[in-house]
């Protein structure tokens, strides 16, 4: 077991150029969902790393031997390391629940104050504010959320990009782009190489809306002009007025270059690199998952032969 269970805590490193690569070369909507589920499920196996880890240090402790009726040590891991390698996991896992609880706890409140301020009704909220901005703000469970725009941003563009800006941000609120963000985030949390997913995870989202909004309009030109034009008006004005939640996605966001290339550019980009970075993706799932459940099993078997069950 001991060898297997390094396995989940390494792969995540090897994930991240791959991850980078999948952003670009895969329809946008695949690329959330695969790195959703991978952000995820390489947290889950190293948590799950970390847990097996600190179960043989645990069992040479006498409260958890007699706990366990262990008539032998158990030798899952050697004696001099094993105490060790499960203080040193056990810290790992409190450091992570602790970083998840304050990032859930930190999101959920810059949410609440955001409702408070924009008190929920119509799907669009204008603000009196000459300074460029534009947002989609999650909502309660059951309520789709709200669109939000300054009067320095409906000024900022022409009718047919107000159109496109519209379409992108309702895009985020109806594909519900902040749950994959904010599993992104928790992601983050479990694991340092998983911190690199947060960037392509932004970028496939605003691709994703991006997509959404010249669909909507039925002029690609149109919404790469309405993006260009928001988020060049947003950073030549400054910071807007009220900080924009955390959770809340906003058209002028991320490489916007990239993104107007992306929809001047051809539909369908590179898709054999996009295979290719998504096959990776997914051996590297399966091979940390199976490294976990090998250890996993290795374990049981120790603690078997601890109960005295096998010779």
């Amino acid at each position: 077991m001991i060898y297997a269970v390094w396995i989940p805590l390494l792969v995540p490193f090897v994930v991240v150029p791959a991850a980078r690569r999948l952003a670009d070369a895969l329809a946008p909507e695949r690329a959330v969902r695969l790195l959703a589920a991978t952000g995820a499920g390489l947290a889950l196996c190293t948590v799950l790393a970390l847990t097996l880890l600190v179960a043989p240090g645990a069992g040479r402790l006498s409260v958890v031997a007699a706990a366990g009726e262990f008539v032998h040590p158990l030798a899952a891991a050697a004696p001099g390391t094993a105490v060790p390698l499960a203080v040193a996991a056990l810290t790992l896992i409190a450091g992570c629940a602790a970083a998840v609880t304050r990032a859930v706890r930190g999101h959920w409140a810059q949410l609440h104050r955001a409702r408070a301020d924009r008190s929920e009704g119509e799907e669009l909220a204008v603000l009196r504010d000459s300074r460029p901005d534009a947002y989609a703000l999650p909502g309660r469970p059951g309520s789709p959320g709200r669109i939000v725009v300054t009067t320095g941003m409906l000024h900022a563009l022409e009718p047919a990009e107000r159109e496109a800006l519209l379409a992108h941000e309702r895009a985020h609120l109806t594909g519900h782009h902040h749950l994959y963000l904010a599993a992104a985030e928790l992601s983050a949390r479990c694991h340092p190489a998983l911190r690199a997913l947060r960037a392509p995870m932004g970028y496939a989202l605003e691709r994703c809306a991006d997509e959404a909004a010249a669909h909507a309009v039925g002029d690609r030109r149109i919404a790469a002009r309405a993006i260009g034009r928001a988020a060049l008006a947003a950073r030549t004005a400054g910071q807007p007025g009220a900080p924009r939640p955390a959770v809340a996605l906003a058209a002028a966001a991320g490489p916007v270059p990239r993104r107007v290339a992306a929809l001047l550019g051809p539909a369908a980009a590179r898709p054999r690199l996009g295979r290719i970075a998504a096959a990776t993706l997914l051996a590297c799932l399966a091979v940390s998952g199976a490294a976990a459940l090998d250890a996993t099993y290795d374990l049981h078997s120790s603690i078997e032969v601890a109960q005295g069950e096998h010779p």
